[in-house]
């Protein structure tokens, strides 16, 4: 369990906060467990016949033509620039393009975009592979297994201790330069995330090499491999070499930034569920998630992950109609007296921050005498 969360049982319980920001405390509900997991049949048939599971073909359409077109000014710019260091300028703006195709990827992933799953599969895969340069059975893979048990200790890959550690448990565990920055992670969290970007193309193209059975293996591999020699081909046949290499780290570094800034809001800061602890679906869901106000430019800015309680309840809703779903759920969280999370962008990130250095208070020497520090730095 986080520092500052108090929850004794998480079966049946009610999550409310004292304040915005401030600690959480825990109680018995007015409704059983049975019957929350009753209403949320009776929520999926509202939100089915209202509409919000249907296709919205003309949404991606409009998306992905305006992606393109961004893409191909970003290509055009570097064409005319030629050898200038005006070029970050380019890499930054397609650091951001990508990750907005990364997140159409995620979209496909979940069968948002199209009519059938192969097809969907089908999208996915080109867009995570060919143009982001991301393994998509990897992606499915992790994020499959992050849906099904969000937030549970033992279970989401995306509380497992990496660099960052999210539980106290972990922190606890790293030693020399790693516990130096677990010690300081909250403040460290986006200088660090300048490096997500070569993370997430290492883990993802290391999935793709290890030998258990991977889905479409060598399609992957292909894409990947044609994606990365057409961009460093192109990249260092028309920049300079330190121009190429400052180019690229560029890029990296905003991709990186942007999609660990757009994912982390969603759960980091929420409850964490204890290994072994099983809990209805609707209330696993909206407990560890948390929305992100801020409306149609919030939902532009980070690919509709801002209504991550309605993308958890119903993970094939596409993003259009997430804001009229948010609506019906706030509703019935309200009548079950389920408590439901929702913060503005900075104030996520705040939780965020705060959270991790708590976290990261776990890593310190056990001999280190508080008081014998203080002097030391007097």
């Amino acid at each position: 369990m986080i520092p500052g969360w108090e929850v004794d049982d998480w079966l049946g319980y009610k999550i409310t906060h004292t304040n915005t920001l401030g600690p959480v405390r825990a109680t018995r509900p007015r409704t059983e467990s049975r019957d929350i997991t009753h209403s949320y049949t009776a929520l999926s048939q509202v939100v089915r016949e209202s509409g919000l599971l249907s296709r919205t073909g003309w949404f991606y359409l409009l998306l992905i033509g305006f992606l393109m077109l961004a893409l191909g000014g970003v290509i055009t710019g570097f064409i005319l620039l030629g050898d200038s260091w005006f070029q970050l300028l380019m890499a930054g703006a397609l650091g951001v393009i990508l990750t907005q195709f990364a997140f159409l990827a995620h979209e496909a992933s979940h069968r948002q975009v199209l009519e059938s799953g192969r097809a969907n599969d089908r999208a996915g895969r080109i867009l995570a592979a060919a143009v982001v340069g991301i393994s998509y059975a990897w992606w499915m893979t992790k994020h499959t297994r992050h849906h099904a048990n969000p937030n549970q200790i033992g279970k989401d890959p995306d509380i497992e201790v990496d660099v960052i550690s999210f539980t106290e448990t972990d922190a606890a565990t790293q030693r020399g330069f790693l516990a130096f920055i677990t010690r300081r992670q909250g403040y460290l969290f986006f200088l660090l995330l300048t490096l997500e970007g070569v993370n997430l193309h290492y883990r993802s193209v290391r999935t793709l090499f290890e030998r258990r059975p991977v889905k479409g293996r060598w399609i992957e591999l292909s894409l990947i491999a044609t994606r990365f020699s057409v961009y460093l081909g192109v990249i260092f046949w028309v920049l300079p070499v330190g121009m190429a290499f400052a180019f690229i780290g560029v890029q990296l570094a905003v991709f990186g930034v942007y999609m660990g800034a757009s994912f982390a809001p969603n759960h980091k800061g929420m409850p964490l569920i204890p290994a072994g602890t099983k809990l209805d679906f609707f209330s696993k869901q909206v407990l560890t998630s948390r929305n992100v106000s801020g409306g149609l430019w919030v939902s532009f800015l980070l690919g509709g992950l801002n209504y991550q309680i309605e993308h958890h309840l119903f993970p094939n809703m596409p993003r259009p109609h997430l804001a009229r779903a948010r609506e019906i759920v706030r509703d019935y969280c309200a009548s079950l007296d389920v408590h439901y999370t929702e913060a503005t962008l900075f104030q996520s990130y705040g939780i965020v921050i705060r959270y991790l250095n708590q976290v990261g208070l776990a890593a310190r020497d056990p001999f280190d005498c508080p008081l014998m520090t203080q002097f030391r730095r007097n």
